[in-house]
């Protein structure tokens, strides 16, 4: 009996490895055509074709299993595959922390950004004037900043808001920078304006709106400028990283990924901060992260809670808007701070990263 039953394992032993080159070798199979699909720019879940697999498995089924017994275990079979495609198509990214360990780096102008110390951006929604401009740039000179926004080409909602000065409002901040030893940080809306704009510009942002205009992302690639790329209104994590690779890809690997809220059915906010983001970000990429609490509340009085939630999970950098003048402001005139309320802002935020950092 004990000869009988030790057969009868040795035979279990031989059918489980059997299975399990089976399942590897399925595996290989798998990721094959995992690379064919990430070539061809396919999905890797397909469920037509599933569907097709268990039907020809289950209807050459004999037993003792029921089919639904066996469904289920080639489900979990087509799910563990599925898993290993998403897991190579992470490897392979340019951006990702499994193709490089080390934290990316972006300097401009100075400041290290992704070098774990807390940078900072800020400026006006909105290029209005010189001297509105100035205004802010002289606030930020003073509390030894350095990263000056503000935006000259603004994709509205509506197509009756202001639009932003185009051309004239690049050059008015690179005059305001040159003035007071600023780098500038501007949205380009268009592949063509690109060219153009890198003479005016340090950093090249591309906003939420425009996070996949492919073209836009390529057209970024291909010029040696720091890019900050917006996460978009609606877009997954794995878009923003992928939108990310649309840069990388072309040649240029400095770019600052910035989590500015996306939208869900909440509406005490303008969009909702996802604040997990910047961790899963920083695990699954070597790219810097800021958080742009700006646009992700649109409400002044949640500028600076939301700015210590950033800095507490691990942001490389915060960005807020300023005017010296709100309530004239041309654009989302509720959401920037003025000049007194910024300095109270920018005080209190820096002890809370001197205490978080030391």
């Amino acid at each position: 009996m004990s000869n009988e039953m030790d057969q009868l394992r040795n035979q279990l032993d031989e059918v489980n490895l059997e299975i399990l080159e089976l399942i590897n070798n399925r595996a290989a199979l798998v990721q094959q055509v995992g690379q064919v699909k990430n070539k061809q720019s396919m999905y890797r879940f397909d469920p037509i074709r599933e569907r097709e697999m268990l039907n020809l498995i289950t209807s050459k089924n004999n037993g003792p299993f029921e089919n639904s017994t066996i469904e289920h275990i080639f489900k979990e079979i087509f799910k563990a595959g599925l898993e290993l495609q998403e897991d190579d198509h992470r490897k392979a990214l340019l951006v990702s922390r499994k193709k490089k360990a080390e934290n990316t780096i972006v300097e401009i102008k100075g400041e290290k950004v992704g070098d774990g110390k807390t940078h900072f951006v800020f400026g006006p929604c909105s290029v209005e004037s010189y001297e509105q401009t100035a205004a802010v740039a002289k606030s930020l000179q003073s509390k030894g900043l350095k990263l000056l926004r503000g935006g000259a080409f603004k994709p509205r909602t509506s197509p009756y808001d202001f639009q932003g000065l185009g051309l004239e409002g690049l050059q008015i901040l690179r005059k305001v920078a040159d003035e007071y030893d600023l780098a500038v940080i501007s949205e380009i809306v268009n592949p063509a304006h690109i060219e153009q704009a890198v003479e005016y510009l340090d950093v090249i942002q591309i906003g939420a709106r425009n996070m996949q205009n492919f073209e836009l992302l390529k057209a970024a690639g291909e010029v040696n400028k720091p890019v900050l790329l917006k996460r978009g209104l609606s877009a997954t994590i794995s878009e923003f990283i992928n939108a990310a690779e649309y840069i990388m890809s072309r040649g240029n690997g400095n770019i600052i990924l910035c989590e500015r809220g996306i939208r869900t059915y909440e509406t005490a906010t303008r969009n909702t901060l996802d604040i997990s983001a910047v961790p899963v970000l920083k695990q699954e990429t070597h790219l810097p992260v800021m958080v742009d609490v700006t646009h992700s509340t649109g409400r002044r009085d949640l500028l600076l809670p939301t700015a210590k939630a950033a800095i507490a999970v691990g942001a490389d950098g915060v960005m807020a808007e300023v005017h010296p003048d709100p309530a004239v402001a041309l654009s989302d005139s509720a959401q920037q701070m003025d000049i007194p309320t910024f300095d109270k802002f920018f005080e209190e935020i820096i002890e809370v990263d001197r205490r978080l950092k030391n």
